[in-house]
């Protein structure tokens, strides 16, 4: 069984984009479904973007039902060992162009 955590950016994310897309509580919940079954993806709309000893981040593309289509991109943290997976950002495509790598190394710094 895997165990879901989220940073509060995530939060600060989620609860900024639920007042635009009203679906998305429910396909966060979708998505946790199918990653917890297969956690690095199933497919191309998953892709690792770093790799540690410890961890792996994937970016993958994020189904809202709201919008009809996948311009949202989730990016997250599976601890392999500790079967944990750690939500650490979530953006709309239209409003900003890549992940927030400053963000993503400072989570890399907190968890070494």
């Amino acid at each position: 069984m895997i165990h879901f955590d989220e940073l509060p950016e995530f939060r600060k994310d989620f609860k900024r984009l639920v007042k635009k897309y009203k679906s998305l509580p429910e396909d966060l919940q979708e998505f946790r479904n199918v990653i917890s079954t297969v956690p690095l993806g199933t497919s191309k709309h998953f892709s690792v973007i770093i790799r540690t000893e410890i961890l792996y981040i994937i970016k993958a593309r994020f189904f809202c039902r709201y919008l009809k289509g996948s311009s949202l991109r989730i990016i997250y943290a599976y601890f392999e060992d500790k079967k944990t997976i750690e939500f650490l950002e979530l953006y709309y495509k239209g409003d900003k162009e890549n992940e927030d790598y400053e963000r993503i190394q400072k989570y890399l710094v907190s968890n070494k």
